[in-house]
């Protein structure tokens, strides 16, 4: 019946008891699933880790472009680590990078951010990361 109508036999299920086929141009099906499987991935998102990094003797315009750009990476529903850097001798005041990241964490207790680690001492980091989410 394949060969009449110029068309394929593709096994559909061959391990049921009659094996199932069906009759149809292969070549249009595999171009078509192909095609289905390009638009799934073209509209699936990724969750990227996005990183924002300051030292705790910011000042208060170059904190608010942190702030903003966290904020923009969250609604973009990324992650979002934040960094405070401390160098050399700035070790010894690893409790003013403390407080520079709670009030960092602060500005997002009123939005749906998720704290996924909280503040901590890694090196001479102090890290957190927030993501987008219920609490």
């Amino acid at each position: 019946m394949a060969r009449e109508r110029d068309l394929d036999l593709v096994v559909v299920s061959a391990n049921q008891a009659p094996p199932v086929a069906k009759i149809l141009d292969w070549g249009k099906y595999k171009y078509e699933t192909e095609k289905k499987a390009k638009e799934a991935k073209k509209k699936q998102h990724t969750v990227d880790i996005k990183e924002v990094k300051m030292r705790y003797k910011i000042d208060v315009h170059d904190y608010e472009v942190r702030l903003k750009a966290a904020k923009k990476f969250l609604s973009a529903g990324n992650k979002v680590k934040v960094v405070i850097m401390l160098r050399g001798r700035e070790m010894q005041h690893s409790h003013l990078a403390m407080d520079l990241i709670n009030k960092f964490q602060a500005e997002f207790e009123q939005d749906n951010i998720f704290i996924e680690k909280k503040p901590q001492v890694e090196g001479r980091n102090v890290v957190m990361v927030l993501a987008p989410g219920s609490k």
